[in-house]
């Protein structure tokens, strides 16, 4: 089939690769425009983008998909599909319309569970034990479509949505390729989703990401590994912004924390919770380079009983 893909961020590089290597045709891609990045604030292309650069495929970035300019452009390459993967945007009927077999829509979640921009990290952050991705027929609803398919993934204790987001990319795309592929044949027919089970997940804003120690331990580790990379955990200390890596929770040593209160070891930094305390294990200061909890305490001679607020 002709495709023409659409994505943004990274996870959605393995599958345009997978799509790429396939006996599909990748005419085109659609991509977010380019954005201010690193810290010259240089615009630079989306992950996506840059990576069909190098393919040598040709790259829409339109600013609004209901640009009559970028209708007309679709239109005229002709897709049989488009296959769309974290592409940031709402696509409006009017570009639904253009390709005769639809948008086929990855989403990185169990659908109807977690619908909408943030579903790995939801699901760490609510304690799921099993999460996956599915491939569904887009429609004007949030995440709303008939089901093609759908593969799982348990979510282990250790997991960030970094490293969960990475499995499921690449399990994804070994769908999403199926999924093409069982639609040009004609042996996969998309199912409407179960109407019980429907849970949202909005973006996580970094005024979400601010840690809250009066929850128990096990909270404030989901809670920092569903931030993990972003928008990132953080407190604060000494009126500075303090960037928190993934935690463990911890067996208490001697007299109780308090909710933030610090203990640091020579080995390690204790914080307080609502059940016990949890072990930092990096920690990044505001304009500076990321460090291990103990070295970072040592450097700035933090006492038993600083509390983080």
């Amino acid at each position: 089939m002709r495709l023409v893909f659409a994505g943004t961020p990274t996870p959605a590089l393995a599958s345009l690769r997978t799509l790429v290597d396939s006996t599909h045709d990748v005419v085109a891609v659609i991509t977010r425009p380019d954005a201010p990045a690193g810290r010259g604030r240089r615009l630079t292309p989306s992950p996506v983008g840059q990576l069909a650069e190098e393919l040598g495929i040709d790259v829409l970035k339109p600013a609004s998909v209901k640009d009559p300019q970028f209708l007309e452009a679709l239109r005229s390459l002709a897709p049989d599909a488009c296959p769309v993967v974290a592409y940031g945007a709402l696509v409006p009927p009017a570009a639904l319309d253009i390709p005769r077999r639809g948008w086929i829509n990855l989403h990185f979640s169990l659908l109807p569970a977690w619908r909408g921009a943030a579903p790995v990290q939801h699901a760490i952050w609510h304690g799921d034990d099993i999460t996956g991705a599915t491939t569904f027929a887009l429609e004007t609803g949030l995440d709303t479509g008939p089901v093609y398919g759908f593969v799982t993934a348990p979510i282990a204790n250790h997991d960030t949505a970094g490293s969960l987001l990475a499995e499921l990319s690449e399990s994804g795309a070994q769908l999403l390729l199926k999924t093409l592929d069982g639609i040009e044949s004609g042996e996969v027919v998309p199912v409407p989703q179960p109407t019980e089970g429907i849970s949202l997940a909005p973006k996580i804003s970094i005024a979400d990401a601010r840690i809250d120690w009066r929850t128990p331990a096990i909270a404030v580790d989901r809670m920092v590994r569903a931030c993990t990379p972003e928008p990132g955990a953080w407190t604060t200390l000494r009126d500075q912004r303090i960037r928190i890596g993934p935690v463990s929770v911890a067996m208490p040593t001697g007299e109780a924390l308090k909710a933030g209160e610090l203990q640091p070891t020579k080995s390690a930094v204790l914080v307080g919770t609502a059940s016990g305390p949890v072990a930092l294990s990096t920690v990044q200061a505001q304009g500076k380079r990321e460090m291990r909890a103990a070295d970072w305490a040592r450097g700035l001679r933090i006492e038993t009983g600083e509390s983080f607020p």
